[in-house]
C-alpha cells in the first residue's frame, strides 16, 4: 500500500511462475494466477483450457462461465503441454503460478501471466481492482500436507496405500490419472507420490478450510493403515 501500487507480482528465480498481491498488500498466492489469466483469455477467445490435476478448480469454474471445456492432465509442465496440443487449447497451466499461452510459447512464463492479469484488470478501459475481480470467484480453500512413508515401503506398498485412500471415500469418483484423485461434489483430494523423496503429497480443495483439513486427515489415516 505504501507504494501506491495497484498489484504486486512475485516471480520465482527462473521467472516461469507468478504469485500476486492486491493493492491493499494482501498476498493472494499463486493459485489465483492461472484463474485470472484464464478469465482474461476466455473473455476474448473462448476455447479449451488444460490444467494439471493438482490445480484449483477455480479455473474450471471460470472456464464453465465462458462456456469452455477445461481438461485435467497429470502433474508436470510437459504433461500439460502434451494435453494442450491434443486439445488445441487456448491456455494451460498449473496451480503453482505457471501460465502457458500457446500464442507466445509452450512453456510457463510469468511475464505472460503478468500481461494477461493486467489486461483483465484494464478490461473496458478502466482499472478494476484485483479484489473486485475475485470477489465473485467461488469460495474455495486448498490445503496441502506431506506424509513421510515408512522405511522400506516398495512401489507396491505405495500402490496399495492409494487403493486404501480410494476405498476410504466410497461415494466419490476416483481418478488414477496421476496418483489417486478423489472427486466430490464440492471439492477434491489428490494423493501423489514424490519421484525424488519417500513421501506422498496430499492436496485437498473444499468450500472451507475445515472441510479440506478433514478430508486430508481421513486420507492420511487410510494411506498409512496397513492393518
Amino acid at each position: 500500500p505504501a507504494a501506491g501500487a495497484d498489484i504486486g507480482f512475485f516471480q520465482d528465480p527462473d521467472a516461469d511462475r507468478l504469485a500476486i498481491a492486491s493493492h491493499t498488500g494482501d498476498y493472494l498466492g499463486e493459485e489465483l494466477t492461472l484463474a485470472l489469466a484464464a478469465d482474461a483469455v476466455l473473455m476474448k477467445s473462448p476455447g479449451p483450457v488444460v490444467i494439471n490435476c493438482s490445480t484449483s478448480q477455480l479455473t474450471v469454474h471460470l472456464a464453465q462461465r465462458h462456456g469452455a471445456p477445461c481438461t485435467l492432465s497429470a502433474v508436470g509442465e510437459a504433461n500439460v503441454v502434451d494435453e494442450m496440443l491434443k486439445r488445441n487449447a487456448v491456455l494451460g497451466g498449473e496451480g503453482n503460478g505457471g501460465v502457458i499461452d500457446p500464442r507466445v510459447g509452450l512453456v510457463r512464463d510469468s511475464f505472460v501471466a503478468m500481461a494477461l492479469i493486467l489486461e483483465r484488470m484494464a478490461e473496458g478501459g478502466t482499472l478494476t481492482p484485483l479484489t473486485n475481480l475475485i470477489k465473485d470467484f467461488p469460495p474455495l480453500t486448498i490445503k496441502k500436507t506431506k506424509i513421510v512413508l515408512p522405511s522400506g515401503w516398495s512401489k507396491q506398498d505405495v500402490g496399495n496405500s492409494f487403493q486404501r485412500v480410494a476405498d476410504a471415500f466410497p461415494e466419490a469418483n476416483v481418478s488414477r490419472l496421476d496418483g489417486v484423485r478423489i472427486e466430490f461434489t464440492d471439492g477434491w483430494l489428490l494423493a501423489r507420490a514424490s519421484n525424488t523423496e519417500p513421501i506422498v503429497r496430499i492436496i485437498a480443495e473444499a468450500a472451507d478450510e475445515q472441510q479440506a483439513l478433514s478430508v486430508i486427515e481421513h486420507a492420511s489415516k487410510a494411506l498409512l493403515d496397513q492393518s
